[in-house]
């Protein structure tokens, strides 16, 4: 059972992952998108207020069901832990966090664009 949730935590975060780089790519999911990068990033800063910066409560539910399973001494980020897991290589927890605050600004930059800034304009220039 535990074995299940864990892989089932492991595919939540690739899908919440890749939504948040890539969902904005996708016309009919841009408002989806910018309103799920948004509550990722209130987690990441508001409940890290709390919690400490970044923190993830997905994150925190599978390390919980890991370490039932008998890991110990996981970091702090899911992405430093899969990158680790898939390349066999132990990254820099430092670079990882950079990668990811780069990579999900990013993509929040275009969200914001796409979904505020773009559309005033076309709607301005409709009107005009």
């Amino acid at each position: 059972m535990l074995q299940s949730l864990d892989l089932l935590f492991t595919l939540l975060h690739l899908v919440i992952i890749l939504f948040n780089l890539f969902g904005w790519l996708l016309p009919h999911l841009l408002k989806a998108h910018l309103i799920f990068a948004l509550l990722t990033l209130a987690s990441w800063l508001v409940l890290g207020i709390w919690f400490g910066i970044g923190y993830c409560p997905i994150t925190d539910w599978q390390w919980q069901i890991k370490e039932k399973l008998g890991e110990h001494n996981l970091p702090a980020s899911f992405v430093k832990y899969f990158a680790d897991a898939v390349t066999g290589y132990s990254f820099d927890p430092a670079l990882i966090d950079v990668l990811t605050g780069l990579s999900f600004g990013i993509a929040i930059f275009a969200s914001v664009y796409l979904n505020i800034i773009r559309f005033r304009r076309n709607k301005r220039l409709k009107n005009a």
